[in-house]
């Protein structure tokens, strides 16, 4: 938002430079973001100056010159050459001395030099308007009127002072301060002045020639609704200093009335709206919802499907406005209007941003509206820009005010205390203080008791509603600097759960992070095409779009965007994880369940000069999902091949009826619907099942052995349905205390082998903690070994 220092000043008296104010700005809650100086026309006029023209002599070595004599106001009179047709002796004009940089309306600044002209010295330029970009004529130099001051600058002539703009980051909630009027209210309580409001002693109804009835059908979208209707105006370009102040803050002047109802929504924060009355068919206004689907024109000259849900001010024949956010193109003001109705209403907040995010329109009176308007001050912005019409654009004031307003919005009732407001700054407060500075906040203040305030809170103070509300307004008016930080600092130790959540997070987020995965964070807000099970989706009230209407129910459809999104810029190889939430609707009750997710798309090691890229694979995938369950310290769990739409073919590690991960590749359905090419393998882990197992897990330390572990190899011949996990089972219920580890280092199907088998080459890890093994210890466990996969396997040991 941009609030003007010299426009401030119309409300509040300042005796701050910008700098100084833009840090009390920041310490009262209005964070200024940047302080800017901005000039009404390029360059400022910095260094021309009046001067009056003394002798008009032709120039002996040209006929369209004059050699000119000027007083500026010093020591010496300056001798200037000058080809303008109107120069002449005894004019008051606008002189540019020698260094001064000169910016016309056309071309590149030049900087004015002492030079000779044909032979003649010129000391400085006698300036036409299009010169130093104060107009369009370059018909001839600017003639100033007689009594014109010579010596002084022409800035000051032209009262054209410097102003500085301060970008000011406003939070949703302070949609009081949204507009000069709402800072200076601000400053006022700092500095403990007043400010000043419109002077609207001048109003008055100049006849009754043009009544326009208003009637609202909607009076929860439309509490309140005031307009007035003037007649016979010009409409034509502003004046210069309405101009100025709205280019100040970015914004282009239009002409005399729409510029007036940008000038008064932006110094008092009320949006404003102006018809040409003449094209108010039917001779009636009408603020209602429409038919769903009815073809809008707006202003942009775009034709918009109104929604059963948007309110609309229309005529009695059709729609003209969208209310509160855009104007329509049939109604507007253009050169042609001689009569205007102009509104100044109070709109429901939540109509108003949801009609503006329904359209995507974002615009000045929809960001004020939506955050929360003033509904006493409609009629004040109306009178106070029905007076300005009338100065600037002629006519007269055609009806009385009309203020359809049945509900009166009430100001929030309610108590505070003195010393809960002390407790929560931390600090103590006199309450003369305090009361103080909640009366300068515009806030009817009663003692009640010594320590207690009965409140009465103005409408346009819409976010304070409670104590803490109240002790937030008092502490940045006081300064949140002025508060004490204690030297003295208390603190208490607690129990906490081990292992602690946070600590585990970090552990794994380190391990995966070294092994080279990066760490995404997708957002919980997702497209409901994503979800396969609709009756359980979390689906948004207010979604901001339709690809963002439901709350995500896995990790894996944002995590396939950011493969997309990287595989399109030519970053196919991706190893990602994250810890996340999804969300579900069960049984009428909202539940949450924390996840992690890996995810290995692309090759698992990129080309080099002394070997070739290998694609990633699931066993790379596993290698991962293996290290994070072996890292939590998750040693026994059961594993079985899943059936699941959301993997092509995967696994599953198991605790009874509790699955602690399931992994695999992607299914093709769902890489179509992210638009991903590649193969994609990933890990949807239960996050909150594996941290109560680990908090149940009790740790461990042992001593490294002493003595030597023994390989033994076994190469066997199976059936296709055994899996290496039953083998590793049947090891490991052989000899516990021996055999440490089971591993396979070749697997072999093919036409050598008879049909429906396979052939697996497994390792044997085994060591006595307690001793070195014999060799007749190592024997014997083998043939049981043997025997069991033989018995229980069906294995065939291959010699």
């Amino acid at each position: 938002m941009k609030i003007s220092y010299n426009w401030l000043k119309q409300f509040v008296q300042i005796d701050k430079t910008p700098q100084e104010l833009s840090l009390i700005l920041t310490n009262v809650g209005l964070e200024v973001e940047s302080v800017e100086k901005v000039q009404p026309v390029a360059g400022g006029l910095e260094g021309l100056v009046i001067g009056e023209v003394l002798t008009c002599v032709q120039h002996p070595n040209a006929d369209r010159l004059r050699i000119t004599t000027v007083n500026v106001g010093g020591k010496e009179n300056l001798q200037i050459v000058c080809g303008a047709p109107n120069v002449g002796a005894g004019q008051k004009v606008v002189v540019a001395i020698v260094g001064t940089t000169v910016y016309p309306l056309e071309g590149e600044p030049f900087k004015i030099k002492e030079s000779k002209i044909r032979g003649e010295l010129s000391q400085g330029m006698i300036c036409a308007e299009d010169e130093i970009g104060l107009g369009k004529s370059h018909d001839g130099i600017m003639i100033l009127a007689e009594d014109t001051e010579v010596g002084i600058r022409a800035k000051d002539h032209f009262k054209m002072d410097d102003d500085f703009v301060f970008e000011i980051g406003l939070t949703p909630n302070r949609a009081d301060a949204a507009s000069h009027l709402g800072v200076a209210r601000d400053l006022a309580a700092y500095f403990r002045s007043e400010y000043e409001m419109p002077d609207l002693s001048a109003f008055k109804t100049d006849n009754e020639n043009l009544i326009i009835p208003v009637e609202v059908e909607d009076l929860a979208a439309c509490p309140r609704y005031t307009s007035v209707t003037i007649s016979g105006v010009t409409v034509q370009e502003s004046p210069d200093w309405l101009k100025d102040k709205l280019k100040v803050i970015g914004l282009r002047p239009i002409n005399n009335v729409v510029d007036i109802t940008n000038y008064v929504l932006h110094g008092l924060g009320q949006p404003l709206h102006a018809f040409d009355a003449d094209k108010i068919t039917g001779g009636k206004v009408i603020v209602k919802k429409v038919a769903e689907g009815t073809p809008f024109v707006t202003l942009d000259d775009v034709e918009r499907k109104l929604s059963a849900d948007d309110l609309m001010i229309c005529s009695a024949e059709a729609p003209m406005c969208i209310a509160g956010v855009f104007g329509g193109k049939s109604s507007g003001v253009d050169a042609k209007t001689k009569n205007i109705f102009l509104e100044s209403a109070y709109f429901n907040s939540v109509s108003v941003r949801k009609t503006s995010k329904r359209h995507g329109l974002k615009t000045d009176a929809s960001f004020r509206y939506e955050r929360g308007t003033d509904p006493e001050i409609t009629v004040t912005a109306l009178k106070y820009a029905a007076l300005l019409i009338k100065e600037l654009a002629g006519g007269e004031i055609s009806s009385s005010v009309s203020d359809i307003y049945p509900s009166h919005i009430k100001p929030f009732e309610f108590e505070v205390s003195y010393t809960n407001i002390n407790k929560l700054i931390g600090a103590n407060i006199p309450s003369a203080e305090i009361k103080h500075i909640i009366t300068a906040l515009g806030i009817s203040a009663t003692n009640t008791s010594d320590d207690t305030l009965a409140l009465r809170v103005p409408s346009f103070k819409v976010d304070v509603t409670r104590e803490c509300d109240i002790t937030e307004e008092v502490l940045r008016i006081y300064g949140y600097n002025n508060i004490e930080i204690p030297s003295k600092v208390n603190a208490s130790l607690s129990y906490s759960i081990k292992p602690e959540k946070e600590n585990t997070h970090n552990v794994i987020a380190g391990m995966l992070t070294s092994n080279g995965y990066a760490e995404i964070m997708c957002n919980s807000l997702t497209k409901s095409a994503y979800s396969k099970k609709l009756d359980e989706a979390v689906f948004i009230l207010n979604p901001l779009s339709s690809d963002l209407n439901v709350m995500r129910q896995n990790l894996l459809m944002p995590a396939l965007e950011s493969v997309a999104y990287n595989q399109n810029r030519k970053n196919a190889d991706v190893k990602f994880y994250e810890f996340g939430k999804t969300y579900h609707l069960i049984n009428e009750k909202y539940v949450e369940r924390s996840r992690l997710l890996l995810l290995v798309s692309g090759t698992k090691q990129s080309e080099q000069w002394n070997h070739n890229a290998k694609p990633a694979t699931f066993y790379n995938l596993k290698s991962a999902v293996d290290a994070v369950i072996s890292r939590l310290g998750i040693a026994s769990y059961q594993s079985d091949a899943i059936s699941d739409e959301n993997f092509a073919y995967g696994i599953k590690y198991f605790r009874g009826d509790k699955t602690l991960v399931s992994f695999g590749a992607v299914s093709k359905a769902d890489r179509k619907v992210a638009d991903v090419n590649a193969e994609v393998f990933y890990a949807d882990f239960d996050w909150a099942t594996l941290l109560d197992i680990v908090k149940k897990n009790k740790i461990v330390n042992k001593e490294i052995s002493k003595y030597p572990a023994v390989r033994r190899d076994l190469s066997l011949l199976i059936d296709q349905a055994v899996t290496f996990d039953t083998l590793k089972g049947i090891a490991f219920k052989t000899d516990k205390k021996l055999i440490k580890e089971v591993g396979v280092f070749d697997v072999y199907v093919g036409d050598k082998l008879p049909e429906g088998k396979k052939s697996y080459a497994l390792n044997f890890i085994l060591q006595d903690e307690e001793q070195t093994l014999t060799d007749k210890q190592i024997e014997n466990t083998m043939q049981k070994l043997i025997a069991n996969l033989t018995a229980q396997a069906g294995a065939e040991i291959r010699k």
